[in-house]
């Protein structure tokens, strides 16, 4: 009887540890994915910095020829626009 409840608990330590040995697998391939993903973020959050960056001095381009525009409308006689 007490060599059965021994058999028993070794079979039970030995699937424990096989699962924690599958659980370890696990958590370095999530630490790897997780890296990953989060370099893919940065590196989208710097694409996007960059995009923000950009379309803000096309608006400022924009935005001075069209002054430009109300200038010499104003200098050729047009309506000033204030």
């Amino acid at each position: 009887m007490a060599l059965d409840k021994m058999a028993a608990l070794e079979a039970r330590i030995r699937s424990m540890v096989e699962l924690i040995h599958s659980l370890k697998k696990a958590n370095v391939s999530l630490e790897g994915e997780l890296r990953a993903a989060r370099e893919r973020l940065s590196k989208q959050d710097e694409m996007n910095r960059r995009w923000e960056q950009e379309r803000d001095d096309v608006r400022s381009r924009i935005e001075k020829v069209m002054g430009e525009l109300d200038l010499l409308e104003c200098v050729e006689g047009g309506p000033c626009k204030d």
